[in-house]
């Protein structure tokens, strides 16, 4: 068999205990969590004499009647089945409460993840290739700054001056997409993701340049580089075909958790701008107590985050054959 082959599946193999340790805690903190979920789930309107009619029918329905045991694991074979549960809140499934926010938070996560790969890739080579220079030093002043302004100051300012102050773009909210349709839509969509692409692209450049440019230093720190530079190479071959390549091992894990941040939320933000994505939901959910609907959520963010560990591993084998032998 194939190196790489077994060192992706004695990876896997390694993460399925995690993913079963993680559903535990996950149902664990659902039984915690105050609150009855089948009062929240029954309608207010039931006549008071067949109320607890009606509670013991769903109390039934819901499996709770069952043993704590017999509960997660027909959790775990519903989830398996795709079925997350019904949610209080919004009294469907949760499978349909998180469709369109999550297609909401992909499409204002692409728009992040294009920017800020396009800035911070070549800032953060640059920054290691000119150390100590003026481009490096105005890198380094930026990332400090932007990573103590908290996110939601940011996303303030940037209201405050370009929505209410100077009137360009709108302050929250999200296209009407009942009333717009084809170019207008798309400028409309361009209009209220301006803001929040900003707010967030800032946040994530603030430690990722330096991430990078250290990882550059140090790769250019090594004898090969000498010895490359000694052979009459020219710079561009030695910073890009020689030391990128080395410095992409830790390089990789910001790239891979930037491509799995497209389906997480940014709660905070999104819910200063009032953008209907899966962060907001999850903070909405919270606060009214929706068992169901955080706790699926929850693991969908557990799922998402071993995977990108398993894909980073992978993308590790990948880059240094050394580490399938490991």
């Amino acid at each position: 068999m194939n190196a790489l082959v077994k060192y992706i599946i004695k990876r896997i193999i390694i993460l399925i205990p995690v993913l079963i340790g993680i559903s535990i805690i996950l149902f664990v903190i659902s039984k915690l969590m105050p609150g009855d979920p089948v009062r929240m789930m029954l309608p207010t309107n039931i006549r008071p004499d067949r109320y607890e009619a009606a509670y013991d029918v769903m109390h039934r329905r819901l499996g709770l009647d069952k043993s704590v045991f017999e509960q997660y694991f027909r959790w775990i074979g519903n989830i398996l089945q795709g079925d997350l549960g019904y949610s209080s809140l919004y009294s469907r499934p949760v499978i349909d409460c998180i469709g369109e926010p999550l297609k909401n938070t992909i499409i204002l996560n692409v728009c992040i993840n294009i920017l800020y790969l396009i800035i911070a890739l070549p800032v953060g080579i640059r920054m290691a290739v000119k150390r100590g220079s003026l481009f490096d030093n105005g890198w380094q002043i930026f990332s400090l700054t932007a990573y103590s302004v908290p996110s939601f100051f940011l996303a303030l300012s940037l209201i405050s001056i370009f929505a209410i102050q100077l009137g360009w773009l709108p302050i929250s909210g999200m296209p009407n997409e009942s009333l717009l349709s084809g170019f207008d839509l798309f400028m409309a969509w361009i209009r209220h993701l301006i803001l929040p692409v900003i707010t967030l692209t800032i946040i994530s450049l603030a430690g990722a340049i330096r991430y990078i440019r250290n990882a550059m230093i140090d790769a250019l720190s090594q004898d090969y580089i000498r010895t490359a530079r000694s052979k009459g190479l020219s710079e561009k071959v030695v910073i890009y075909s020689h030391a990128f390549r080395n410095a992409l091992i830790p390089v990789s894990t910001i790239i891979v958790g930037v491509v799995f941040s497209l389906f997480a939320g940014a709660a905070i933000t999104e819910r200063v701008f009032a953008y209907n994505g899966i962060g907001r939901l999850l903070v909405t959910a919270v606060s009214a107590r929706d068992t169901m609907l955080v706790i699926s959520m929850n693991l969908i963010f557990s799922v998402l985050n071993v995977t990108a560990v398993l894909v980073a591993d992978i993308v590790y084998g990948l880059i240094d054959p050394r580490i399938k032998l490991k």
